[in-house]
């Protein structure tokens, strides 16, 4: 697989970094060596000391503490060797030179010391850089992605190629299924579903490197969010060693927190959507429902009215008049039982001062105390609370209550409002509740 080749390649680099950081510091000291040789003569072995000390930062700075360790001993037994009596020996006859190699291995401890250090942090400080950087381009990545499956198409790819394997997210408890796969068409055994659904279940990772005894090829973490496992990611390489690093947990950890969020906002999202299509769907019901209330009724009151006509009227059939009455009656309480099923129909009652207008139960209570009206009264009374704080036109009113025949009887609908104000308000003379705007309608005023 061309991931794991380039891991691989990436691995056989550092070793021939670090041999070639062996090899040079080799080189330094024997150039050192020789170095001291030819100016010993001339200015003593005193100087020569100081020639040893560049190849061991050499050591620290490219290949790390103990490297440097070993450059700084056998810097100071060539000197030992070459430049302390007797020569091409390492036993030390003088006390002076017994001080000179002594400082020159202290000396040279401490630099590959402070070197190994700085260096230590760099590393990290770049280890780190790249962590950010990492889930940074994964979050970027995931940012862009608009429902779930494309989040795990693209958490799988960025997941295989970061840890150079093979990568999987299932999701499932009783029976675990792939929903995306790096490469595609990849298939898991018995032993790696059984470990998927413990990981679903537990929320914990299994799989191969988490227990020895476990047989599965894949290693599988789970993506959890808010104390709940959305799914789980399966990682395996094809050498069949652990695919995550100990050193690497911290980066998978962090990676899967960035997915979790993901698959959480896109799950969000999609909620936001269906509650934002159930309202518009109550909406435009609701709108329905209003519109046949407010165009079949008066139609209906108007059939009602022309029925009670024929009945009264000499030489009618009023047999007929009596079965259009009935039918009409039969016709308007379907209506009613419609508008009761709007959204709106459900809501609190109208209250206004003492007195509660129940439109869904068709009630009026004033003071706690039910307040018993004619039809009619009712009707006017729940059109100016469909509509409260506005003005409706007396032609609206009596289209609405009485049907278009009878609009231009405004008598009906003064009695009508003298009558509720009799009944609702504290004082008829002065009435607060339903407030009569000259030549133009009724108002109900808003609770």
């Amino acid at each position: 697989m061309d991931t794991i080749a380039a891991g691989r390649a990436l691995r056989q680099n550092e070793m021939a970094r670090r041999l070639g950081s062996y090899a040079v510091t080799l080189l330094l000291i024997a150039g050192a060596t020789l170095a001291g040789l030819l100016i010993a003569d001339r200015w003593g072995n005193a100087p020569v000391a100081l020639l040893y000390i560049p190849p061991v930062l050499v050591a620290a700075v490219s290949c790390g503490q103990w490297p440097a360790i070993i450059a700084a001993t056998l810097s100071t037994l060539t000197y030992n060797f070459y430049f302390t009596e007797p020569y091409r020996t390492f036993v030390i006859h003088s006390p002076a030179d017994i001080v000179t190699v002594a400082a020159l291995f202290l000396v040279a401890m401490v630099t590959s010391r402070l070197a190994a250090s700085l260096r230590e942090q760099s590393r990290r400080a770049d280890a780190h850089a790249a962590r950010n950087a990492t889930i940074a381009g994964l979050a970027r990545r995931l940012l862009s992605c608009t429902d779930e499956q494309a989040i795990a198409d693209v958490a799988v790819h960025e997941l295989a190629r970061l840890f150079g394997g093979h990568a999987v997210l299932v999701v499932g408890r009783e029976a675990p299924q792939i929903v995306a796969a790096t490469p595609a068409g990849v298939a898991l055994g018995p032993s790696d579903l059984g470990a998927a659904a413990l990981t679903l279940d537990t929320g914990e990772p299994s799989g191969r490197g988490v227990s020895r005894r476990d047989p599965a090829d894949w290693q599988f973490h789970p993506i959890a969010a808010d104390h709940a496992v959305l799914a789980a990611v399966g990682l395996a390489r094809e050498d069949g060693l652990p695919p995550v690093a100990p050193n690497q947990h911290q980066l998978l950890g962090n990676l899967l927190d960035q997915v979790a969020l993901a698959l959480e906002r896109a799950r969000l999202e999609g909620e936001a959507r269906d509650v934002a299509a159930l309202r518009e769907r109550d909406r435009l019901r609701a709108a329905l429902l209003m519109s046949i209330g407010e165009d079949v009724k008066p139609r209906l009151n108007a059939i009602a009215a022309a029925a009670r006509a024929l009945r009264r009227a000499e030489g009618g059939d009023k047999a007929l008049a009596a079965t259009v009455a009935a039918e009409t009656a039969q016709l308007d309480r379907y209506v009613d039982s419609l508008v009761d099923l709007s959204p709106g129909a459900a809501q609190e009652p109208l209250v206004i001062g003492s007195l509660a207008i129940d439109l869904h139960h068709r009630s009026v209570r004033r003071d706690g105390e039910t307040v018993h009206l004619t039809p009619k009264e009712y009707a006017v009374l729940a059109e100016l609370a469909k509509h409260a704080g506005r003005v409706l036109t007396h032609a609206h009113l009596l289209r609405s209550v009485w049907g278009p025949a009878q609009q231009d009887h405004i008598d009906y609908l003064r009695v009508a409002v003298r009558s509720l104000r009799q009944k609702l308000e504290h004082d008829p003379a002065r009435p607060a509740l339903i407030i009569n705007e000259p030549a133009v309608g009724y108002r109900l005023v808003a609770g």
